[in-house]
């Protein structure tokens, strides 16, 4: 069964345990998902007559959510399954020389899964933050609140999952490799602090 069809309380129940997954990374996928669905609720409630003149944007953000829901899920199921990848790795033998080299080419191949899957969830949410901030000032003043929900939910999605990428990155013997990444991660971080500061600005101006 995909962890995307267990029960909430099943889920947490994992997490919670001594089992290495669900882990960080899951939990973050999770929460991206959840900040996406936010989005698309106040989307999905900024139709009709009342809004017609923004109800096209409206339904356009709430496709693109969709598809946000659905990319989260996906790297929610690859986080465990790189993370299995990577402890495999590690149990390789390496009495010979020819096993010590297969175990740190399977090791680096892991590390670089291990990297690439919370920073493409990083993203997502970056996504998902700029799409939200297009719709801050006119979406239904009556879930306004719910935006700004979704603003810290994937704002703390994408956090957690950087922080995915710092215990990774250390382990990345390709130098240009590794510089690549951080320099990804930096932006990634600058911007979400940035979008989310702008859109809580303009709910609560909303608010008042």
């Amino acid at each position: 069964m995909a962890t995307f069809d267990e029960t909430i309380r099943s889920f947490v129940s994992r997490a919670a345990s001594d089992a290495p997954t669900p882990g960080g990374g899951s939990v973050a996928a999770l929460v991206a998902a959840l900040g996406a669905s936010m989005t698309s609720m106040v989307g999905n409630l900024t139709q009709g007559a009342k809004f017609s003149e923004v109800e096209p944007e409206m339904k356009a953000i709430v496709a693109q959510m969709e598809a946000a829901i659905t990319s989260a899920e996906r790297l929610l199921e690859a986080d465990m399954l790189t993370f299995d990848r990577y402890m495999s790795a590690l149990k390789l033998p390496k009495d010979t020389e020819e096993q010590k080299a297969i175990r740190a080419k399977s090791l680096q191949e892991a590390t670089e899964n291990a990297t690439e899957v919370p920073t493409n969830l990083a993203q997502l949410c970056l996504d998902a933050l700029q799409a939200s901030k297009t719709i801050a000032k006119t979406a239904n003043k009556n879930v306004i609140s719910d935006l700004g929900i979704a603003a810290f939910l994937l704002e703390a999605a994408a956090q957690s999952a950087l922080l995915t990428v710092d215990i990774n990155l250390p382990g990345l013997k390709n130098i240009q490799l590794r510089t690549t990444y951080q320099e990804k991660r930096d932006q990634i971080e600058s911007s979400i602090i940035s979008l989310r500061d702008e859109i809580v600005t303009t709910v609560r101006e909303r608010l008042a």
